[in-house]
């Protein structure tokens, strides 16, 4: 807890950015790997992210270096580039497994990497053998991506999910890993998905950034999207005033009660100094009353901060 605040934090990745796990005669294989290096020097994380991040470095970070209390794994299913994906499955559900009542995992399959059978089959593994209570979808890709709304591709993921007894399904949207086509990852897709499976739970990832605007006016229309401010928050510290436009925007269209807290550990280093930025945070007035944003409040922060994700998951704040 931060300030006897609930902290759940809904996006973590261990990740394998080692030379290992570069896929052999992918184009561009180097540069993506360096353009996300370049993003976690930029954001202090330090000089060792071109590796595969353990489960015992990600305990530190999490749990002994910054007060969150429960933390989810986040697998990231990109295929282009990186032999074991970018977070590898097995090593998220390692994680979970070392922190019983601490760590979640959330699963992760593509129907573009090997086709929606072979999807199907490692989603039942996932599930019933490893665990996963949510699933994370990244759909653009060079030459196999996808639509959210496909109801060939997409569909049947999300049918035998919930057949599984999973609620929550989160994407991946903007912000591309490397250099696929950016209009891949609009978050436009998810609203005949979210219209045609009102049961589940959407999450939007990353703010859809550069696509905020459309982000923002689908999840105030759906009361089934919930967003994610991970990758988004990592920039509080250094960019402020962004970021207090930003969720003076999402205050005012969406609400507290459906905004996620995300660190992007390991990536973006230890969630400490993010934890304390946003418990710090509050509206300027002149953003107040150039926009009409309210001002965020004590209860804000703890929907926000742990609060929404805990009665997702069913998960006792404690």
């Amino acid at each position: 807890m931060i300030d006897d605040v609930f902290v759940f934090d809904l996006v973590v990745h261990l990740h394998d950015m080692s030379e290992a796990n570069l896929l052999a005669g992918a184009p561009w294989a180097r540069h993506v790997r360096d353009l996300a290096l370049g993003l976690g020097s930029a954001l202090g994380a330090g000089p060792d992210q071109a590796t595969r991040v353990s489960v015992e470095t990600m305990g530190r970070l999490v749990f002994e270096q910054s007060p969150t209390d429960v933390a989810m794994a986040q697998v990231v299913p990109v295929f282009d580039w990186y032999d074991d994906w970018w977070a590898p499955v097995e090593l998220q559900a390692a994680f979970a497994r070392a922190y019983p009542g601490r760590g979640l995992f959330c699963g992760g399959v593509d129907p573009g990497h090997r086709g929606v059978e072979a999807a199907l089959e490692h989603l039942d593994y996932q599930v019933r053998e490893l665990g996963a209570v949510s699933l994370k979808f990244y759909n653009g890709h060079v030459e196999r991506g996808w639509r959210c709304d496909d109801d060939q591709l997409a569909y049947p993921l999300y049918e035998r999910a919930r057949q599984l007894g999973l609620r929550v399904l989160q994407f991946h949207k903007g912000n591309p890993f490397g250099m696929e086509d950016v209009e891949q990852l609009r978050p436009n897709d998810l609203q005949r998905a979210a219209r045609d499976f009102p049961d589940l739970t959407f999450v939007i990832h990353h703010l859809a950034t550069p696509y905020f605007d459309e982000c923002v006016n689908i999840a105030a229309r759906f009361p089934n999207i919930h967003l994610a401010l991970s990758a988004a928050v990592n920039f509080l510290p250094f960019r402020p005033r962004l970021f207090q436009r930003r969720l003076g925007e999402l205050l005012a269209a969406v609400g507290s009660d459906r905004l996620l807290w995300g660190s992007e550990a390991a990536l973006a280093g230890s969630p400490a100094p993010y934890l304390r930025a946003f418990m710090d945070l509050s509206i300027p007035d002149d953003l107040r009353e150039g926009y009409g944003y309210p001002q965020i409040t004590l209860e804000d922060k703890r929907n926000i901060l742990g609060l929404n994700a805990a009665r997702l998951f069913g998960v006792s704040p404690g």
